[in-house]
């Protein structure tokens, strides 16, 4: 299940949501998720490789992981963030989605540490970065 549930924070859903969302008529709602995203992704990027946190491991340094690694570095969490950035942004524009939504991204983080793939710092500073791209995008798009 959790496996499932982390995947919902990847690329592929993120992104996917927002074209949906664009497809479906909701272009400048789209457009923000997407923006939101990117932003919140560029900073994961430079974050991960400034840090160079090493991944939850064993006493012999091996990856604890119990899904595929997309890099080496955790800290922070891109998965929590695309999910909170991308989510977060439909929530300022449909507040009430929020109860539905928000949970969404708060599982995506919980499986990440789950799945031991990240620390809980990790996670709360992907969602951090993930709420500041979707405030800062729907102030400038929505």
């Amino acid at each position: 299940m959790m496996r499932w549930v982390t995947h919902l924070g990847g690329a592929r859903v993120t992104i996917g949501l927002g074209l949906v969302l664009m497809a479906a008529g909701a272009v400048r709602l789209g457009l923000a998720a997407l923006i939101a995203n990117l932003a919140s992704h560029l900073a994961v990027q430079v974050l991960k490789r400034t840090v160079r946190r090493p991944r939850p491991c064993d006493a012999n340094g091996r990856a604890l992981a119990l899904v595929d690694l997309p890099d080496p570095f955790s800290f922070p969490s891109g998965h929590a963030a695309a999910s909170t950035a991308v989510l977060g942004t439909i929530c300022m524009h449909e507040p009430l989605l929020a109860p539905v939504l928000l949970p969404i991204a708060a599982v995506v983080g919980a499986s990440r540490v789950l799945l031991r793939v990240h620390y809980v710092g990790d996670v709360l500073a992907g969602a951090l970065l993930g709420l500041a791209g979707a405030i800062s995008t729907a102030v400038l798009v929505l």
